[in-house]
């Protein structure tokens, strides 16, 4: 179903300020936001507006109880055209994580037009940089003015852009976290509400005093099995075999992660979805088994661990393995976003010209 989408283009673009040798990562926004308002009944006043602050009671419920969801995808630029990749999984994870906060799913038509549209009108800010790319960010919060405790009423969803560069320049350092937990079982930390993120940054404020660059969290259980790191999938190469957590209640479905585990089937590795302790990854390095460790996100794309600390001990992989696995996975991964290889997989979505000026 084609939607009725207003556009009020910005009359003071910020395009001739933007350096796409100079852009880092999200702090650059594009000239445009798309906007939808739920008012309890039906999505509606679909628009695409110049990116502006937005206004809200001091009573906005989100602000108090926390009914508040995201997603991360991106835009790639080749071969003279805009591509997404994968945008649909993002519409139904984007779902799943508004099932479980109680809050109205968004139709794929009303996503997709929306995204397609906005990419399109601030097509001319997709970087075309190695490594660079657009960083999409849809989020829907809970709008109603009261205090109290129930499910909003009104929502209003935003998707906005920055061109961005790597996330991450060089191979990390990851803590074992064995007391604070990212999630629970029950709990939400399969949906990406933004509790979880914020729910997340003392144990990593902790580690990064400590020296390290992120947590990898194990289950909250035990604190023996791993589960992900802050904003990642993990996985290790152990041996001949590839391994990685298999998914729960706990853990972010990653569409990067979902992704690798495909491509590396494709290069003729078979993976392993399953639970992976702590105590055998320090097994495995001790008898030399313990190859490589890589973790994969929209906005890292694909890393290299350099290696992990536990019990005050740190475990070098990389001074003893090799990247060789990783580097390949992210070789192909790369050159599928940005036309270089086949896309056998058919994930990128190419972006029609119709509102925006030739990239």
């Amino acid at each position: 179903m084609a939607h009725k989408i207003n556009i009020y283009k910005t009359q003071n673009s910020r395009l001739a300020e933007f350096d796409p040798h100079n852009i880092g990562f999200g702090k650059i926004f594009t000239d445009h936001m798309f906007v939808a308002d739920y008012d309890g009944k039906n999505w509606t006043d679909l628009r695409i507006e110049p990116y502006s602050q937005i206004q809200l009671s001091p009573a906005t419920s989100a602000l108090h109880y926390g009914q508040a969801i995201f997603e991360g995808m991106k835009a790639f630029s080749a071969s003279g055209e805009v591509w997404l990749f994968r945008p649909k999984e993002n519409w139904k994870r984007l779902n799943t994580s508004a099932k479980r906060m109680v809050m109205p799913e968004l139709p794929e038509d009303i996503f997709m037009q929306g995204l397609t549209a906005l990419v399109d009108i601030d097509r001319q800010w997709v970087p075309g940089t190695d490594g660079s790319s657009l960083y999409i960010r849809p989020f829907m919060f809970a709008t109603d003015e009261h205090v109290g405790v129930r499910p909003s009423e009104k929502y209003k969803f935003i998707i906005f852009c920055c061109p961005v560069g790597p996330y991450y320049n060089n191979p990390l350092r990851v803590k074992v976290e064995e007391h604070y937990s990212r999630s629970a079982p029950g709990g939400t930390g399969f949906a990406k509400c933004s509790g979880n993120y914020g729910g997340s940054l003392f144990a990593t404020k902790k580690a990064q005093e400590e020296g390290f660059d992120q947590v990898l969290w194990t289950d909250p259980v035990t604190h023996e099995f791993v589960e992900e790191t802050g904003t990642t999938n993990f996985f290790a190469v152990i041996g001949k075999n590839i391994v990685t957590p298999d998914l729960s209640e706990n853990l972010l479905a990653g569409i990067t992660r979902d992704s690798a585990i495909k491509l590396l089937n494709h290069m003729g590795y078979e993976v392993e979805e399953r639970p992976l302790s702590i105590l055998e990854l320090k097994k495995e390095f001790h008898n030399g088994n313990l190859k490589e460790l890589f973790i994969t996100g929209t906005a890292a794309t694909l890393i290299n661990l350099v290696g992990f600390g536990h019990n005050h001990h740190f475990f070098d992989v990389m001074a003893q393995g090799d990247t060789s696995i990783s580097s390949s996975l992210k070789s192909l991964l790369d050159g599928i976003r940005y036309g270089q290889s086949e896309d056998v997989f058919g994930w990128m979505q190419k972006v029609e010209q119709e509102l925006g000026e030739p990239a």
